[in-house]
């Protein structure tokens, strides 16, 4: 083998070998190896919002066959569309005007599969015009409930109106 292909397979595997590790190092948390994990662990609903750690509660809810309406409406949100959870969520911890932005939101993509390396979500509403309509100010309110909503080390929202044209975007 001539010089120049052992180098040059040296550095593919190099640069292999850091990939692999860069990959594996997570947020730097501490933790070794568990920073990556794409599925969600025992604290953690789909959606990577954290539980209220009460187990027992649940369980034993489930074992006495008690019902209790906490669970049963987080069910509900679960099966619920990804705008739908939005807007419940906005309609929750959201201000009067972030409200009425997201009361237009008819469609959400892409929130529910976050691996934090690049997350991309889309959300459609029913404003028209396209950038230079009258959806662009309520776009912006909608990115802000987005990232309200959502959290990710790389997110980015984008907006869009009843055509399909860009009405806005924002990192979350």
């Amino acid at each position: 083998m001539g010089m120049k292909a052992k180098i040059a397979l040296g550095a593919v595997v190099g640069i292999a070998v850091i990939g692999a590790v860069s990959a594996n190092a997570g947020d730097g948390d501490g933790d070794t190896g568990s920073g990556s994990r794409t599925s969600a662990g025992a604290g953690e609903k789909p959606g990577g919002a954290k539980t209220d750690g009460d187990a027992k509660t649940d369980g034993a809810a489930k074992a006495d066959g008690a019902s209790d309406a906490k669970p049963a409406e987080d069910k509900a949100v679960e099966k619920a569309s990804q705008a739908e959870q939005f807007k419940t969520f906005v309609k929750k911890n959201g201000s009067a005007n972030e409200q009425d932005a997201v009361s237009h939101v008819t469609k959400v993509q892409g929130a529910d599969e976050q691996n934090d390396i690049l997350d991309a979500a889309d959300v459609y509403t029913d404003f028209t015009g396209g950038i230079m309509g009258e959806g662009t100010g309520p776009a912006k309110l909608i990115a802000s409930a987005f990232a309200d909503w959502k959290d990710s080390e790389n997110g980015l929202v984008t907006i869009y109106d009843a055509d399909g044209e860009l009405l806005g975007n924002g990192q979350f």
